[in-house]
């Protein structure tokens, strides 16, 4: 009798262990003084989180235009995929912040009505350390998203290359100077009119908030050494619209000499193709907060 206890102790703990979930918090709240309002934010907590007296790495995961914080959790299927990726090793345990970034492409606004990259580093990041199990170290943060969410992910890295270790943009929203400026009126003004201005045409459209968060321009002033501080994971599919702007991305830190992982998979803009690769991504931040 003691040994088929024994057994099904252990068959229990074995089966339990196999299907251990992350805990997720959807529609957190932030009260923002730079932004002057309460911003959502959902989080990912690995399945330890209550049990263990351990701090954690972190990885900010931002979404796409239009979408909102919960976007990675119920489209992206984000707590799934990380529960498979901690268990099967091929990703360490790590929280995962995925806040509201509304459709500010993550920028200050030209004319600063609503800074939300200044909310990003002097709110968010600090609040998210003060408030859970985290390692508030460069180290072990990283930081991913697709569409304007790569772009953001992207740009945070070019611009503070101080606070995060690793950045996986996904179909990243990259455009260079000349597509800008050949951006049909109703798209601009739809995307950029908040964050750049409004009703700009042509070349006009080249303004200073522009230029200084143009990842195209910050890579072409910036040195090799300045920009290899940060570790990138560059995937777009090969059917997505944003296809020759990360092909330029590519060859632009490829002249450059900075090392990097760049993948052209096969699909489109869409949730298939994120959920498809958004564990490889974090598996290479990942990879960046163990120790060589």
């Amino acid at each position: 009798m003691k040994r088929i206890y024994l057994l099904i102790l252990f068959l229990l703990s074995f089966t339990i262990s196999n299907f251990a979930q992350g805990i997720v918090k959807e529609k957190q709240v932030i009260k923002s003084a730079i932004l002057n309002k309460e911003v959502h934010y959902s989080i990912y907590l690995p399945s330890d989180y209550n049990t263990s007296d351990r701090a954690y790495p972190v990885t900010y995961l931002l979404h796409g235009f239009g979408d909102a914080d919960d976007g990675w959790i119920q489209f992206g299927e984000i707590n799934r995929l990380a529960d498979e990726g901690i268990k099967t090793g091929k990703m360490p345990p790590m929280i995962i912040v995925t806040p509201d970034g509304f459709t500010s492409f993550y920028l200050n606004a030209a004319n600063g009505s609503f800074n939300y990259e200044d909310f990003f580093m002097k709110e968010l990041i600090p609040y998210i350390e003060k408030t859970y199990k985290v390692k508030a170290e460069r180290n072990y943060r990283g930081i991913a998203g697709l569409s304007m969410g790569g772009y953001g992910a992207l740009l945070y890295a070019l611009k503070h290359p101080d606070l995060f270790i690793a950045s996986a943009p996904l179909s990243a929203a990259v455009w260079t100077d000349n597509d800008i400026i050949a951006l049909d009126d109703n798209m601009y003004n739809t995307y950029f009119s908040n964050s750049i201005g409004k009703n700009l045409k042509g070349k006009d459209r080249l303004t200073p908030t522009w230029l200084a968060n143009s990842p195209m321009s910050i890579i072409e002033k910036k040195t090799t050494e300045e920009l290899a501080k940060v570790k990138y994971w560059i995937d777009c599919g090969d059917d997505d619209f944003l296809t020759i702007g990360n092909a330029q991305l590519h060859i632009a830190l490829t002249n450059k000499k900075v090392p990097h992982e760049f993948r052209m998979r096969e699909g489109g803009h869409n949730w298939t193709y994120w959920r498809t690769g958004v564990i490889d991504a974090l598996s290479f931040i990942g990879d960046n907060f163990r120790q060589k």
